[in-house]
């Protein structure tokens, strides 16, 4: 678009036509996705003064859409640092109006082609716990070429993660109900049930087969991380058993010796007071 206006020495004929843009579009009930062509594509451009300006014109034209019955969702970055993600989410719910903003990631690196799909979760549970509306996942060939459905996949699911630590840092209710169920189940050493309520349950299932493919294997308490020697989970088994073992022998002892010595009350000494006055 930028080479067609340079060329022609016009503006943005989309941006131009806005207005009948929108009128087409509530004609045929379209939501209209709104995109940051000057988003920042590596950190160094973050929250520069280009990525900000646009957004200002973005909020413009939501207005300019929402008048006409039309709605619309705001594109984000894009490739921004930790510590500058919040001020993208501040910005934009001023400058567009709280318009749903979704969010590709963003990037907190820009250091590791090939796992794209983990620097941006990192930035993605950030927004999201900030407020942004939605997420589009990234691939962990982002960069480097066309994802195949196992790039798909993995992206899938790292947002999944992604999204649930923001809703979880949110306090959305019921939120925290799945990872309490999938915790109590680990405790136990309920293998199947922590493959079932995972996110990828066939990946959970062949790590495990791994090392432990054997059926008799999903009933065991122990995985070959730690063996049954030094396992956490096991160790606080054993501990509560002989805590409550422990327990209930005092209790018993202590029984007896009530009973032994036979009465309940026993009659205090004398005061000083009392010794004084005898």
């Amino acid at each position: 678009m930028a080479k067609w206006c340079l060329h022609h020495h016009k503006e943005n004929f989309l941006y131009e036509h806005f207005d009948e843009i929108c009128d087409i579009a509530r004609m045929y009930d379209v939501s209209l996705s709104l995109g940051d062509g000057l988003r920042p594509g590596s950190i160094a451009d973050a929250n520069d003064e280009a990525q900000f300006a646009e957004l200002k014109t973005l909020g413009e034209l939501t207005k300019v859409a929402w008048e006409k019955d039309v709605q619309v969702m705001i594109e984000g970055p894009g490739h921004v640092p930790m510590h500058k993600i919040k001020e993208n989410m501040e910005k934009q719910l001023i400058l567009c109006h709280e318009a749903p903003f979704y969010t590709l990631g963003p990037l907190t690196t820009d250091i590791a082609p090939g796992y794209d799909h983990i620097t941006s979760a990192i930035g993605a549970a950030m927004i999201g716990w900030f407020g942004t509306a939605m997420l589009c996942y990234v691939t962990p060939k982002e960069h480097l070429g066309l994802p195949d459905k196992n790039d798909v996949k993995t992206g899938v699911i790292t947002y999944k993660i992604a999204a649930h630590a923001a809703d979880l840092a949110k306090g959305l209710p019921g939120v925290q109900l799945r990872d309490n169920i999938l915790s109590r189940a680990r405790f136990d050493f309920r293998w199947r049930d922590q493959f079932n309520l995972s996110l990828d349950p066939d990946t959970a299932r062949s790590f495990h087969d791994e090392t432990m493919p054997k059926d008799a294997h999903k009933l065991v308490h122990f995985c070959s991380m730690c063996g049954p020697k030094f396992c956490s989970m096991r160790i606080s088994h054993d501990i509560r058993g002989v805590a409550t073992k422990r327990k209930k022998e005092g209790m018993i002892a202590m029984a007896e010796k009530y009973q032994k010595n036979g009465d309940l009350y026993i009659e205090n000494a004398p005061s000083r007071k009392e010794k004084a006055n005898n």
